[in-house]
């Protein structure tokens, strides 16, 4: 394999001097430019395998040289050199197309974890997109974005309903890129209790707070060199969103207890189904974090909005079920009419009932067991073929399952969201029959 070579731009011979010094001890060759005009001949003429460049150039900055890459040089990483604390500039060139960027002064650790970062982007292996299956339009989309989005290392925020699959795009995104052979590390915000959210986020160190026996590494140090996903991010606490930003926009961490900060090498991805910009309005977000995480955004398309996709998802799940049950044409009919208001969760839970209890092998719209809706909505409406006691059960069913799904079956968790008692919660679930 041939040695890598990587092109530095800066019109300080200094800066210019430290960076070839540390790429050569990573076994990196490189070439120097100091400016914008001399990077352009230079990627014109030669391959390179890494771009790195100061914002300030005395011929243009280092935006206007991310751009024209993007059309020039779309294979080469770019990573961009900020000045400290300019962190508006450094999320401008992550929107443009650079892989990363590192502030001034230079951390030189910070330095070559974005390098090793660069150099995976082609050694990354092609991922099976056939996880996001489906031939709609909004699906052919969305596997482009995510194939663009999996080689930066730019904050990606995935919007979507519940059930459509954020998750599932997030790992698509880790597994695709540069970062696919380090960790993967979900957290759901909205199931780790308020008063140990610090030390779960952070970690700690032993004796920093009673019940601290040990140290403690956090979640986002479990992420170092790989992805931290932040599912369901519009349910952190408004204190809880300070000091994430600061991990993002001086990439360490300080645990509680500890003297010293600590590199953060996490990629950050966050998701959630509720709206962001009106919470933003409303002051439940802060604005400030909001456009950190989205500086690229992914939007998981409804199940509705899918057309026949419903069908080819369907018999996919169907297979994995099952190998002998089929659905037939009138249950096909009905899953294209329905709206599916749990999305693709909702179809793999209706499939996975209507398997278990078919006795024929041929599944019909009655196994389905659809929810009633109305013929506008998209959310299920109660019906009034039944008797009251049998409708207040299917509320509170539904209610309990949502929250016991939002909170990845945290029975303490789901009585919060609830506004129950765990043991309120534990006797609802034995009277409802509901499989926890």
């Amino acid at each position: 394999m041939s040695r890598a070579i990587a092109l530095v731009i800066d019109d300080e011979p200094d800066i210019c001097e430290l960076l070839k010094l540390t790429l050569a001890r990573m076994d990196v060759a490189s070439e120097s430019a100091g400016n914008v005009g001399t990077a352009k001949v230079l990627l014109g003429e030669k391959q390179f395998d890494l771009c790195l460049t100061d914002m300030r150039l005395p011929d243009g900055d280092g935006l206007e040289l991310v751009a024209w890459m993007q059309t020039h040089a779309p294979d080469v990483p770019v990573a961009v050199i900020t000045a400290h604390g300019n962190v508006e500039t450094a999320v401008q060139a992550l929107k443009l197309g650079a892989f990363d960027f590192i502030s001034k002064p230079l951390d030189l650790n910070n330095l070559r974890n974005i390098v090793e970062s660069a150099l995976r982007v082609d050694a990354a292996s092609e991922d099976d997109h056939s996880r996001l299956l489906g031939d709609s339009s909004v699906m052919h989309e969305l596997r482009d974005l995510v194939e663009r989005v999996a080689r930066s290392q730019a904050p990606v925020h995935i919007s979507g309903e519940s059930g459509t699959g954020k998750e599932l795009v997030a790992r698509l995104i880790h597994d695709s890129g540069p970062r696919a052979g380090g960790p993967f590390v979900p957290v759901n915000c909205g199931a780790i209790p308020a008063e140990l959210m610090e030390s779960e986020f952070f970690g700690h160190r032993k004796g920093s707070f009673t019940g601290a026996v040990s140290n403690k590494t956090g979640l986002i140090q479990s992420g170092d060199g790989g992805t931290l996903f932040l599912d369901e991010i519009a349910d952190l606490p408004l204190a809880m969103q300070v000091k994430l930003l600061r991990v993002i926009q001086e990439k360490t961490v300080r645990p509680v207890g500890a003297a010293e900060e600590e590199t953060a090498n996490a990629r950050i991805l966050s998701a959630t189904h509720k709206n962001l910009s009106d919470m933003v309005a409303t002051g439940e977000f802060r604005e400030d974090l909001y456009y950190r995480i989205n500086v690229i955004e992914l939007h998981v398309p409804a199940l509705r909005d899918r057309g026949d996709d419903v069908v080819m998802l369907a018999e996919h799940i169907m297979k994995r079920l099952s190998a002998s049950t089929i659905l037939d044409q009138g249950a096909r009919n009905a899953l294209l009419a329905y709206g599916f208001p749990g999305n693709v969760r909702e179809l793999e839970n209706m499939l996975e009932r209507a398997v278990t209890l078919c006795s024929s092998g041929t599944i019909s719209e009655s196994d389905l067991h659809m929810r009633t809706q109305s013929p506008t909505a998209t959310n299920p409406a109660i019906t009034t073929n039944t008797n009251l006691g049998d409708q207040v059960e299917d509320v509170q069913r539904q209610a309990i399952v949502d929250a016991l799904e939002k909170t990845r079956y945290n029975k303490t968790a789901a009585a919060k969201l609830l506004g129950l008692s765990f043991r309120q919660l534990r006797y609802r679930i034995k009277k409802l029959g509901i499989d926890a």
